[in-house]
């Protein structure tokens, strides 16, 4: 004697149609992590890149700057070796605030 197992053949079917269909689902949102993940990766990448970028340019702006301010107190160095220079840087110079005080008489 053979126990009935209370579902038939069509219930079945259709369970395991919804089965199929909810792996289907499944395997489509796994597809779609999988593409979020890469280009979230991508993006990292980018990020790091640009990054490097940044700080090279910067970088290269401070060594500019860095060589500039250099050459200038180079020439304003020179310039104070050579007498005439010397002088000259004096004589440009702004002469300071003149005091004046009252003697007594």
């Amino acid at each position: 004697m053979s126990k009935t197992t209370g579902l038939s053949s069509m219930a079945i079917a259709s369970k395991k149609e919804e089965l199929s269909a909810a792996k289907a689902k499944v395997a489509a949102l796994k597809i779609e992590v999988a593409e979020l993940r890469a280009m979230q990766k991508n993006m990292r990448a980018e990020v790091k890149a640009n990054r490097a970028a940044a700080k090279a340019a910067s970088a290269t702006v401070r060594a500019e700057k860095k060589a500039a301010r250099i050459a200038k107190l180079e020439a304003k160095l020179a310039a104070m070796k050579n007498p005439v220079g010397r002088l000259a840087i004096k004589a440009a110079k702004k002469p300071s605030k003149v005091k004046v005080t009252k003697m007594a008489a």
